[in-house]
């Protein structure tokens, strides 16, 4: 059974990375459900997480196939790439090149979009209302599963991954519901500098590991390794402040 080195960091990891995708989604279905109807924006989200549990419960066990050192080395670089995308994000927006995301802003554009689409009645099947959601949800979450089965098929620790990505969805959509608005306050970027830094420490542990690197400590190593990528990622915040950078301008994108 895995320990908690383990299973900790990689229920963090999925909670987190679920935690800001789901926020993203929920945007675009509460402005699809105020303009275009609940039910139209219902069916599309619905639909959109059926086929990403279905990629879940389909391709992690079928990972379990393929032998240890291949996937450690292939989903380690695969998922290098992948955090290291989400850390320069995040470290450019806090040094102020990159505008932070907007979920407010977000929210306003998509109800504007929608609205000029609006016919007069809505139909129970709104074309355009459930290609919207689902799109979205399906967009956002392809990002969630790639973590959750990169970190539960080489950690051993595909259920917990899971545990903790459905965990931070269901608690996106019961706040975000409650609230009825997108989760604005939400330190986003804060969110995608954490999870760049698990998920890249997962990558360069497992990637040393499957190319035959004896790491320190074992499985305790990748502590180290997140304070290494902390501090670099820390140092490049101060380095990017203090080249004088032009000001960021406004994003669109997350």
């Amino acid at each position: 059974m895995a320990n908690w080195t383990h299973i900790g960091p990689a229920v963090i990891a999925a909670f987190l990375a679920s935690l800001l995708d789901s926020v993203e989604a929920l945007t675009t279905v509460l402005a699809v459900g105020t303009v275009r109807g609940w039910r139209p924006a219902f069916i599309g989200a619905g639909a959109a997480m059926l086929v990403l549990a279905l990629l879940v419960a389909t391709l992690g066990p079928a990972l379990s196939l393929v032998p240890i050192s291949v996937l450690q080395v292939t989903i380690g670089m695969l998922l290098l790439l992948f955090g290291m995308r989400w850390l320069r994000e995040a470290i450019l927006r806090s040094a102020g090149v990159i505008a932070v995301h907007d979920e407010a802003a977000a929210f306003a554009k998509a109800t504007t979009l929608l609205g000029r689409k609006r016919k007069s009645v809505v139909a129970t099947w709104d074309k355009v209302a459930i290609a919207t959601t689902f799109e979205a949800v399906m967009l956002e979450g392809l990002e969630v599963v790639f973590v959750v089965i990169a970190i539960g098929s080489v950690g051993n620790t595909l259920i917990p991954a899971t545990i903790g990505a459905a965990a931070a969805c269901v608690l996106v959509m019961i706040v975000g519901f409650a609230l009825y608005r997108p989760l604005a306050r939400v330190p986003a970027n804060f969110l995608k500098f954490t999870v760049g830094v698990l998920v890249s420490a997962f990558a360069i542990f497992w990637l040393g590991e499957g190319l035959g690197f004896s790491w320190p400590g074992t499985d305790t190593a990748i502590l180290g390794i997140i304070v290494i990528l902390i501090a670099v990622a820390v140092g490049a915040v101060r380095l990017v402040r203090s080249s004088g950078r032009a000001p960021a301008r406004k994003a669109n994108r997350t």
